[in-house]
């Protein structure tokens, strides 16, 4: 690994670069598959938006059941891509948060391994964080990969040289879309990365829940040994599942969960054919019908106009007082003044919820008050595995930007069409 120092673009000093090399083979990851296998959109979602793949003509089946797609060779940039790119460095920046003040990573692995030996990718780091990402903190930089901060319109406004915004995960609720499609800005997101972990994490809460786990660690630690007759729990066996949106996270969690008795897990997903959900052995239906015959509602759909308080007063009148509603998706999509009143009166049987309204929380959560809730701070899947995979999807898309390649899981596709874009992409590979 060559070392070199770039003057940052604040002048508030310098900053050490790595220079890196690496293949442009492509990333094979568990893909969120929104679209139809036949690799056509069956309508325009606004539901769950649209993304575009770069997909293999044979999807593989990855070690944990799900598919996987690799880039596809043939899904290139314009004409112009069959030119020899000028050794002009495309420069990344990390958003500061994937960072300690020493300047040292906070995660064992972000995907920085991918670009070690490349020469054509330079990676940089913002020197502070902010909720927003300021204008001065693009200058210069063609791409950024963001962990937390919003990406608003004020956020774009003079970055001439910025070809996309990586996404560290599938959600984008916190980047402004059509004022990165106006920017000349592509988005993508890193999905397929997080499907193994938040599936992983919603069993693990399902048990959790069920077996009163964490009530039944307070009795030891707080003496209370002859209590335990009062937490008789249940099994997952013969319980049903419904699972809300089903993308990647939700096919994967299907398939964790297929080896343990359950009943035939129920899906409500307006976007998704019912020939795809059947052929995981799931029952397409409606929320209310899932609601109502659920054990476990576990909410895998992006937050949108469409999904805000999906789950209110009358959906959650609708769940059994025995089931167990679960949120890893995003704070927001439950009204969350419905659900304290629910627990509250004891119409349901517990929650766990890892996303919150107006996070992060400085000050302990008021469903902290029950015992027969989990909480996390939307870190619940957090493993060195997903930042693993998060990161090297994340970087993967910059190679392929940097070779003059579409990158997968575009989340405005249309920004390919604009001729600033274009333009820009193509400055970029041909500086002359």
């Amino acid at each position: 690994m060559c070392l070199r120092t770039i003057p940052d673009a604040t002048s508030r000093g310098n900053l050490q670069l790595a220079c890196s090399a690496v293949s442009s083979a492509s990333l094979g990851v568990c893909r969120q598959d929104i679209l139809p296998r036949s690799g056509k959109s069956n309508r325009t979602s606004q539901f769950w938006p649209q993304l575009v793949w770069s997909r293999s003509r044979s999807p593989s089946t990855s070690v944990d059941g799900c598919h996987s797609c690799r880039l596809d060779k043939s899904f290139l940039a314009p004409k112009w891509n069959n030119m020899t790119p000028q050794l002009q460095q495309f420069r990344v920046a990390l958003t500061a948060d994937f960072y300690e003040e020493t300047g040292q990573t906070k995660y064992r692995d972000i995907g920085l391994s991918l670009v070690e030996n490349n020469s054509r990718i330079s990676v940089d780091k913002f020197l502070d964080h902010r909720p927003e990402i300021e204008p001065d903190q693009l200058t210069g930089v063609n791409g950024v990969i963001v962990l937390t901060p919003r990406v608003s319109a004020r956020s774009l406004n003079q970055c001439h040289d910025l070809l996309a915004v990586g996404r560290f995960g599938v959600g984008f609720d916190t980047v402004d879309v059509p004022a990165c499609t106006a920017a000349d800005v592509m988005l993508f997101i890193t999905a397929g990365a997080v499907d193994r972990p938040v599936a992983e994490a919603t069993v693990g809460w399902m048990l959790a829940l069920t077996h009163h786990m964490r009530a039944k660690d307070l009795l030891i630690r707080e003496g209370r040994w002859n209590d335990r007759s009062l937490y008789m729990g249940c099994e997952l066996r013969e319980r049903t599942l419904g699972v809300i949106g089903f993308g990647g996270i939700g096919r994967c969690l299907v398939k964790l969960l297929s080896g343990f008795g359950m009943n035939t897990p129920l899906v409500y997903d307006p976007f998704t054919p019912s020939s795809i959900i059947e052929d995981y052995g799931a029952k397409p239906v409606t929320l209310n019908e899932l609601l109502a015959q659920s054990d476990f509602a576990s909410i895998h759909c992006p937050l949108n106009q469409q999904t805000q308080n999906l789950i209110g007063v009358r959906e959650l009148a609708l769940m059994k007082s025995t089931s167990y509603l679960i949120n890893t998706a995003r704070g927001g999509i439950v009204d969350e003044d419905a659900l304290f009143d629910a627990l509250a009166e004891n119409r349901i049987a517990g929650a766990a919820l890892d996303c919150f309204v107006g996070e992060p929380l400085n000050s302990p959560s008021r469903f902290s008050r029950f015992e027969n809730v989990l909480l996390a701070p939307h870190c619940i899947a957090w493993t060195d595995e997903l930042f693993r995979d998060n990161g090297r999807s994340a970087f993967q898309g910059m190679i392929d930007l940097a070779s003059g390649h579409r990158p997968r899981a575009i989340v405005n596709p249309e920004v390919l069409q604009r001729s600033g874009f274009v333009e820009k992409w193509k400055r970029l590979m041909d500086p002359r």
